[in-house]
């Protein structure tokens, strides 16, 4: 292919995509939810909220940058007492749960009782749940601080009602029995995980973000499905884990659910963008960070593909 049908072909790609995001934008399923999570990105950029994270070793880097590039402030530590001081002070706290040390089985807990008892929103990501013993009591002690929210892959969100003994549908039950959750992948569908995500969401009083192909954020009442994104998110660590880094930063600002939507539908809406400007994963990550920065408030809602209400 010349150089010349390269161009045309991405000029192609893109007006395509500009075409799709304008047709998308005229037909936004919920205005008012969109108008809230559009403020949602104002409000972070004006205020920088702060958030200390105690979170995965592998991909602590990556949640930090992702973190500044929407506009918050990031703070990463390891202790117990600096957790539980950041927690205090901070306009929101994230746990993740991955690359767990022995200090984390007091430190984590720790940092998030505090967080419970200041009213300070928390977000927890439960990566590796069912690998080893630490992790599920950890786990089990954080039921009782409920997270504002919650955000990890589908087979995650099951496993996680099941530990907290959330009621679930029969079918729901038995992926869960299943223990379908491979190191850190997800092996069930986000439709699977839907009534266990409502669940916990009522449980915990906050929302859930469930990530894949389409993302669906739950609170006990509404279900928010997002569209976007890019294949690429897959061939990079980290895009999870940041994603409930930032969702974290939204949470300083906004009521939970709609700091949960603003979050993934940044990321659905960057990672889009960023995978017509890159040639692989290495470029693609550098060009989501530049994608998550220069976001305007105004377009990221059209990521909301639709919005259910529920019936209790």
């Amino acid at each position: 292919m010349s150089f010349e049908e390269d161009v045309a072909k991405a000029h192609a790609l893109l007006q395509a995509q500009a075409e799709a995001e304008k047709q998308a934008e005229e037909h936004l399923p919920d205005p008012e939810l969109a108008t809230a999570v559009a403020q949602a990105l104002v409000a972070v950029r004006k205020e920088n909220p702060l958030v200390g994270s105690i979170t995965n070793a592998v991909t602590m880097d990556f949640v930090a940058n992702a973190q500044l590039a929407i506009g918050g402030s990031a703070a990463m530590v390891y202790l117990g007492e600096e957790g539980q001081a950041l927690a205090e002070v901070g306009n929101a706290l994230y746990i993740n749960m991955g690359t767990l040390l022995p200090l984390h089985e007091e430190a984590i807990p720790a940092a998030a009782r505090i967080a419970h008892e200041t009213n300070t929103p928390w977000v927890l990501d439960p990566v590796g749940i069912g690998i080893g013993g630490m992790r599920g009591r950890i786990l089990l002690e954080l039921a009782a601080c409920k997270p504002t929210i919650i955000r990890g892959n589908a087979s995650e969100i099951i496993a996680l009602a099941s530990l907290w003994a959330v009621p679930m549908t029969t079918g729901a039950l038995e992926h869960s029995k299943r223990g379908l959750v491979r190191g850190v992948d997800s092996t069930d569908q986000v439709d699977d995980a839907l009534v266990a995500a409502c669940e916990l969401a009522q449980f915990t009083g906050g929302a859930v973000m469930v990530s894949g192909k389409q993302d669906a954020v739950c609170d006990a009442t509404h279900i928010v499905r997002v569209f976007g994104g890019s294949a690429l998110m897959s061939k990079v660590t980290g895009f999870g884990c940041s994603l409930g880094g930032v969702a974290a930063v939204f949470a300083g600002v906004a009521d939970p659910f709609v700091a949960a939507v603003a979050a993934s539908c940044s990321y659905k809406k960057a990672g889009t963008r960023a995978a017509t400007r890159s040639s692989g994963p290495g470029t693609f990550k550098a060009a989501f960070l530049d994608a998550l920065y220069t976001l305007d408030s105004a377009e990221i809602a059209e990521r909301i593909s639709s919005v259910d209400t529920l019936e209790r």
